[in-house]
Parts: structure tokens; sequence; C-alpha cells
């Protein structure tokens, strides 16, 4: 067959196969008696095998070596290749996002796309100070500063700098884009814990029943840290659902000085508020599982709790078995007596 026949039967063109050939990846066996190159039966399917290895990625070197080397073993270059493929699927999606980030930020000239593209660079930077100062700069609305809520969003769930988060909660804040609660929402299903507690965190210091309404989703949440963070922002907007959440954190002496000062908080000029968390200690307390430490923490808690019932409290713990415990009730009666 001839080197036409061939590139039309091939999808190959006569300029390539005339390369493979400079390259001795694939010789024609014969020649026609005018001196023209002839493809035998076997040249042609190792053409085919040529395009196949092409499909896979390999350098026409490699591919050269995997055909005539008897030794060759493919499984070493498999992995490379797959390896390879990795990288470059992470750029390309890397590339795809900062595009589509670009065009979310809507630019109505090229000084606009290189602004965007800067600041989405220093979001990025290893240098902390870069990154606090794109996080101010990025600060109010998206359309002037040209940085999607997307891109902060994702810089805040990196953010390992505290200075740098708290930047970057400023300017979530101020975006004024009402996709950031769920957007930041997305970040309490993450595999990595530390993520979550960004996540959390971020939406703790976002204003509005946006954020509100994911936090009280993350109290039903698997995470105890998640649930503990959502617990403690939600009492400070008075969401009294968080009394059992906060109680198990004073418990498990997670955060529990923070805990006790919400559930204060939560206690402060409401009644019958005061007496349902009074009630909450005051079961913990009784119930036989809770520790020496635990029921420690839960006699302090009480002291910020006002009202009749934490008072009887107090009293049925200064006759308590555990003299830590029985010292530490006495003397809050004391303060309360004082007050």
């Amino acid at each position: 067959m001839l080197i036409g026949e061939v590139a039309r039967r091939s999808g190959v063109s006569a300029r390539m196969l005339r390369h493979y050939e400079s390259l001795g990846l694939v010789r024609p066996s014969g020649r026609t008696g005018s001196g023209y190159r002839e493809y035998s039966g076997e040249d042609i399917r190792r053409v085919f095998h040529i395009e196949s290895l092409r499909s896979l990625g390999l350098s026409l070197r490699e591919i050269g070596r995997a055909l005539d080397d008897p030794g060759f073993v493919p499984a070493a270059l498999v992995e490379d290749l797959v390896r390879r493929t990795r990288e470059r699927v992470a750029a390309e999606t890397e590339l795809l996002t900062r595009l589509r980030r670009i065009d979310a930020a809507g630019p109505a000239g090229w000084e606009d796309v290189l602004r965007v593209v800067a600041l989405l660079r220093a979001l990025g930077s290893k240098s902390a100070d870069a990154r606090q100062r794109a996080a101010l700069s990025s600060a109010g609305d998206a359309a002037v500063s040209g940085v999607p809520v997307e891109a902060l969003v994702e810089a805040v769930l990196s953010e390992r700098d505290p200075v740098v988060a708290g930047a970057l909660h400023w300017a979530l804040a101020r975006s004024g884009d009402g996709d950031v609660a769920a957007l930041l929402a997305e970040g309490l299903g993450s595999p990595v814990a530390a993520v979550r507690k960004r996540a959390v965190r971020s939406l703790a210091e976002l204003p509005g029943t946006a954020a509100v309404a994911q936090l009280r989703e993350a109290l039903t949440g698997p995470d105890p840290v998640v649930r503990g963070y959502a617990a403690l922002a939600l009492a400070a907007h008075g969401v009294a659902e968080v009394v059992p959440t906060l109680i198990d954190m004073i418990v498990e002496g997670r955060n529990d000085t923070d805990a006790a000062d919400a559930l204060s908080v939560l206690a402060a000029g409401d009644g019958a508020a005061a007496d349902r968390i009074a009630a909450g200690i005051g079961d913990r307390l009784a119930d036989a599982g809770t520790g020496a430490p635990a029921r420690g923490r839960l006699t302090q808690a009480l002291a910020a709790v006002p009202g009749a019932r934490a008072s009887r409290a107090l009293v049925e713990l200064s006759r308590d078995q555990d003299r830590a415990v029985a010292v530490t009730a006495a003397y809050l009666l004391r303060l309360r007596e004082r007050r």
C-alpha cells in the first residue's frame, strides 16, 4: 500500500508518516518499481500501534522504546503518565477556575482583567502581608474590587494566618453578596477538619439571617467542633436551642469558659430561659456518667445563671459528696448573697 493510501485509511498525514520514518518508528517494508514507499500489513499495524500509544500521552521517544525494547515494562511508564495527567488536569482546572472568576467579575477591558488577575495572585501569595492587602483591597462591591466572592471564600477556607483571616472576614461581610453564606456552608462538609472549622468561624463573623440559618444547620452536623462554634455564634443572636450544645461543651471541656459565658448571655434578663438553663445543668449534674471535673465546670457555670432555680441548685451542690464541688458551690452562693 502506498503512502497516500495509508494516510487516507489511517488518518495519519503523509507528512507525519515521513516523520515517523525519519525517527525510525516505522519504515516501509518495500519500494515499488518506481521507488515509491510501499507499506505492508505489518507496517500499517505498527502505524496504528503508534497512534494508540500517542493517544495515551506517550512521547515519540517513549513509543519507540515501548515497541522495540523487548525488556520494556509498561507499569512504571503508565504510573508516570497517570501522575503527569493528574498534574495537567489540576493545572487546567486551576486555569478554568481563574477564567470563570475573571468572567464573573465582568471586566470591561484588559485593564480590568489584569487587575483581577493581580488580586487573585495576591490572594494566593505565600506572603501573609500580600494576602492581607489583597483582602482589604477587595472589600466592598465585587464589581468595583474585581474579585468574585468565590475567590474570597476559597481564600478564607484555606487561610491559616488569623490576621489575614480577619481581613477576609471583613471583606466577605462587606461584599453584600447573598451567596456568601451558602458558599461558606459548603466548607462545613469538607473532609478536612481545619476547613470545617474555618467555615463555621467565617459564618459566625458574617451578618444577616442567611448566616444564622446556615449556623442552625451546622448545629445538627457530625463534627462537635463545628457544632460548638455554631452554638457560640447563635447564642449571641439569642437562639435558645443551642443550650444543650453549650452544656455539652462544658461537660466535655471544649471552650467551656466561652460556653458558660454564652449561657449567661442567654439567661440574662429572661427568667424563663435562666430556669431552663439551670434545669439543663442540674440534669447533667445528676447524671451518674458525669465525671468529677465536668461536675466542677457545671457548678461554676451556674454562677452566671440568675434566678431561684440556679440558687436552689447551688444550695444542693454545697452539700455535695464531692468536696471540691461543695466548696465551689458554697463560695458561689456567698457571692450571690452579696450581690
